[in-house]
């Protein structure tokens, strides 16, 4: 049975690594909320949780940030009321990179608490 996509290490790459394809990310999309993210270009993935209020967005955006500093892996961050945003790709091959998923499935995971249900 496959590890999951959010238990999956990440990796560091080289700038000699090439950027994902396609048909490389594709199966890893699909493994992420399809309600969240997308790739924007074949460049970086786009995602965007929703909130009740500002203070779970909020505490959502710290925890992102702990993971980021934990993986030194660092995405752009967009927070407003009910909502953050996130842009996410490693810029040191300027595209996406497996690691970018993990961080998105492991981004998914942290969000399941403030899931409305």
């Amino acid at each position: 049975m496959p590890t999951a996509l959010a238990d999956q290490a990440c990796e560091a790459c080289t700038s000699e690594d090439e950027p994902l394809t396609e048909a490389e990310y594709g199966p890893l999309l699909d493994d992420l909320d399809a309600d969240v993210w997308e790739v924007v270009d074949g460049h970086h993935l786009e995602g965007t949780y929703a909130f009740d209020d500002f203070r779970d967005a909020l505490d959502f955006t710290v925890e992102v940030g702990e993971l980021a500093e934990a993986e030194w892996h660092h995405p752009d961050v967009h927070l407003s009321w009910g909502e953050v945003r996130i842009e996410l790709w490693t810029h040191k091959i300027d595209g996406l990179h497996t690691s970018d998923f993990v961080m998105a499935a492991r981004m998914d995971r942290l969000h399941e608490p403030y899931e409305s249900g």
